[in-house]
């Protein structure tokens, strides 16, 4: 075999490599359990806090129903109880469900989601057996919402 044409299958596999490595990403994000986005209908500051009250939206991409019973900010510096939320939602298989939670986040938290970043959630969820499990969730910001 001549280097010519070693490097010709060389590079058809470095190829054949990328396409699957980046279709098994896709994948992965088309797979996620549960999506969310946000809204902001409402800002309060509060010293160095922000109260906001957030529509939030979840579609669950799995079979089988999800029963959230808490939602915890993770961004906030101290997970405590400002940043976590008990609730009983339940989201159908392949359906989705709107809920209005309320937060104290840190101000400087919440301008960072004003310039963009992404907040994100973790959802307690009961399992079919009754154990409790947890979802990450990124959410995506609606537009419309109160952004300063």
């Amino acid at each position: 075999m001549n280097c010519k044409t070693l490097r010709m299958y060389t590079n058809s596999f470095v190829v054949a490599a990328l396409v699957l490595f980046a279709t098994g990403f896709a994948r992965a994000a088309a797979t996620r359990p549960v999506s969310g986005s946000y809204q902001v209908m409402r800002k309060t500051e509060v010293g160095s806090q922000t109260q906001v009250r957030l529509q939030l939206h979840f579609a669950n991409h799995t079979q089988r129903d999800l029963h959230i019973q808490r939602l915890t900010l993770w961004d906030s510096p101290h997970l405590d109880k400002r940043g976590t939320q008990k609730c009983s939602l339940i989201v159908s298989a392949g359906a989705s469900v709107d809920t209005t939670q309320e937060f104290i986040i840190p101000r400087s938290e919440y301008r960072q989601w004003s310039h963009g970043a992404r907040p994100r959630l973790l959802l307690e969820v009961q399992t079919p057996g009754g154990h409790t499990a947890t979802e990450v969730v990124w959410l995506d910001r609606i537009s419309g919402g109160e952004a300063n």
